[in-house]
């Protein structure tokens, strides 16, 4: 037997495992990869220092065809067993969804099929009969019951040309999952990713290869955004070129394939009242069975509630495969995503999204106000026309809500700019406040608290909230990486979805949020990672304890699929109304419509106290991820950096060589 003990690992590789493969017609230019590394290494926060961690690689993955990895294989030297990097073949296969696993020391190979109908025995065998390609795929597909004419659909390609990347590993996932559900004739899917990794381009390969395949001919993609719209046509959607069309000015036009549409756009009625109501919506200009493939983009907002105008379009194109694509499924007793798309083809996490590295991690400041607690109001406190406030107690629900003190968004303004100067006044920021008009003046006293860098742009402090055009055209400088201004931006619930702000590094909470869904779409705001512009984490300043949701065990779980009054009570969505958009007559169908479910249903005046009244700060605490646990510990910032140093680097020579190298 030949003598292996003075190979290394990459010798192993060159020397026995890749000739063991070619000899079994596996072909090295096409289907054997090495040393491919899926994930981006997670980032971590020490302090001023800012490292990535170790970067997920396996040694070899082997392709039936290029987007269809079927087998990972880890090499280990001739002083281990062959089994011995099995455990980490089984963790890269689970990750990658590939269903063959391969452990080898340059003298064996040991298997592990992930299939059910094979069982998860392994068998050892020797370095001249490995499985050829016809095989593996062979099994592959008879455990999934994939027949000829579906496999010839999961064959299509991916969109590619000189300038598109690759799908990342979550992303090919996804597309293979949702194409092999397609092509076997699944009706309904939903598909689950978090804000920030890639929804619509994940969509796009879907749609592509599909399309490409015409096993779907004509497609809507259905977004509820103006700004959403845009960006899908002009990102990786144009690659579609004539082909593509968007519906707007009520023109229903048969001639393109691949249609974007506004909701609100093809649920609108004709300007003329006279006109049938079947004429008045856009969509039934459309045949029933025109598409045959229907795409829902954010699916949990307006489509998931079962008797919205919205799933009117959906139930009318019902005999088209519909796939709804979501951040954040909703599940409550009225509104059930699951219930209408099914349970996710694929799950891909915030918590998964910054353990590999490709969502930024964050840092959570809280603050608690001396009367956020509770303020009872003594006879001499008086509201902005000299009458006595109501003799009763106020909490931190009340501001803004039922009662406005100007000094409280006064210091929060204070607190914010100060927070701002310290770490870096041109970094974006998003205020979430109550409603338009507390919004208006918070940017009021942030503009007060920033006197020099309003005077040098008064773009640094805007509001941009659905009843301001001006504001509105912001949108696009704030999510403009190369655009400085706006810098802090104040909102209700327009920024909530859609806003691809990659260099938002500030996500700032003085608005109170129960509902799970809106917790989750607002911090999707700050998750992006922009490492051309210094975006590596970003920071949750929190003002009315919202986010107390990090701790449910909803926040970034599994949906609740229990629809039992009695059990659903903890994942209810308890904003005041509902966050669908109302259905309104005559709305110009290529716009935008706002609502902001933060404001009171009734117009009740709010109580204005101008003076009397002043607020400190009674806590504050700061909370960071524990990356043993992707939990939030409170610590702080120095011990928490000591201990995390002392981790990452065995002396102080080798800190200060990385410190020197940023």
């Amino acid at each position: 037997m030949e003598d292996l003990r003075d190979y290394s690992e990459q010798d192993i590789t060159t020397k026995k495992v890749i000739p063991a493969l070619t000899q079994a017609g596996w072909d090295l230019k096409t289907q054997i990869r090495e040393q491919i590394t899926f994930t981006a290494g997670r980032i971590s926060v020490y302090g001023r220092l800012i490292a990535r961690e170790k970067k997920r690689r396996a040694d070899i993955i082997l392709y039936y065809r290029s987007n269809l990895p079927i087998a990972v294989i880890e090499v280990k030297d001739a002083s281990h067993q062959p089994g011995s990097g099995m455990q980490q073949a089984l963790s890269y296969a689970e990750a990658l969804d590939i269903p063959f696993a391969y452990g080898t020391n340059g003298r064996e190979f040991v298997a592990h099929y992930r299939i059910p109908t094979i069982g998860d025995t392994e068998t050892e065998f020797n370095m001249d009969n490995f499985p050829r390609p016809e095989e593996l795929y062979k099994l592959y597909c008879e455990a999934k019951c994939i027949t000829p004419d579906i496999g010839e659909v999961m064959a299509q390609e991916y969109y590619s040309d000189l300038s598109q990347r690759e799908p990342r590993y979550y992303q090919q996932v996804a597309i293979n999952r949702v194409v092999e559900a397609v092509a076997k004739g699944q009706d309904r899917i939903l598909l689950v990713m978090a804000t920030g990794t890639g929804k619509t381009y994940t969509a796009f390969q879907i749609i592509w290869r599909l399309w490409k395949a015409r096993k779907k001919k004509r497609i809507l993609f259905l977004v509820d955004r103006t700004a959403l719209a845009t960006q899908t046509m002009q990102g990786d959607f144009r690659h579609f070129g004539d082909k593509m069309t968007k519906i707007e000015k009520r023109i229903a036009d048969p001639a393109y394939e691949v249609y974007i549409a506004l909701y609100q756009g093809l649920s609108s009625g004709d300007a003329d009242p006279q006109s049938l109501e079947s004429e008045k919506q856009l969509f039934k200009q459309f045949s029933k069975d025109f598409f045959d493939l229907v795409v829902v983009d954010e699916c949990h907002r307006g489509s998931a509630k079962a008797n919205s105008s919205w799933r009117e379009i959906l139930d009318y194109y019902s005999s088209a495969t519909q796939i709804g694509l979501t951040a954040t499924p909703k599940e409550t007793n009225d509104v059930s995503t699951s219930e209408y798309f099914g349970k996710p083809a694929y799950t891909y996490s915030l918590k998964q999204g910054i353990e590999d590295g490709f969502l930024a991690p964050y840092k959570v400041i809280r603050y608690i106000l001396d009367k956020d607690i509770e303020w009872r109001p003594n006879s001499l406190v008086l509201d902005k026309d000299g009458k006595q406030i109501e003799d009763r107690v106020y909490n931190v629900s009340d501001y803004d809500r039922n009662i406005i003190i100007k000094s409280r968004t006064k210091l929060v303004a204070q607190t914010i700019s100060k927070y701002v100067r310290e770490t870096d006044p041109m970094q974006k920021a998003i205020i979430f406040c109550v409603d338009i008009d507390h919004a208006e003046r918070m940017r009021q006293e942030l503009v007060n608290a920033n006197p020099e860098a309003v005077l040098k742009n008064h773009r640094y402090v805007v509001r941009i909230t659905g009843d301001n055009e001006e504001g509105k055209r912001e949108i696009e400088n704030l999510i403009n990486p190369e655009s400085p201004y706006p810098v802090l931006v104040t909102t209700s619930k327009l920024l909530t979805t859609g806003v691809d702000a990659k260099t938002c590094k500030l996500i700032v909470l003085d608005a109170p949020i129960n509902s799970m869904t809106e917790f989750k779409q607002i911090i999707g705001r700050g998750t992006r990672i922009d490492e051309e512009h210094d975006k590596y984490y970003f920071t949750i300043m929190d003002f009315r304890g919202a986010t107390r949701l990090f701790a449910d065990p909803e926040f970034d779980g599994e949906p609740i699929y229990d629809k039992d009054p009695k059990k659903i009570e903890d994942i209810k969505d308890l904003s005041p109304i509902d966050d669908e958009t109302p259905p309104k007559e005559n709305w110009p169908p290529d716009i935008d419509i706002i609502v902001n479910p933060a404001e009171p249903t009734e117009n009740k005046e709010k109580i204005v106290i101008t003076e009397g009244v002043e607020f400190i700060v009674a806590t504050r605490m700061v909370q960071y991820i524990d990356p043993a646990t992707g939990k939030l510990v409170a610590e702080s910032l120095t011990d928490f950096s000591k201990k995390k140093i002392k981790e990452k680097f065995s002396s102080l020579d080798a800190f200060l060589s990385e410190w020197n190298k940023t």
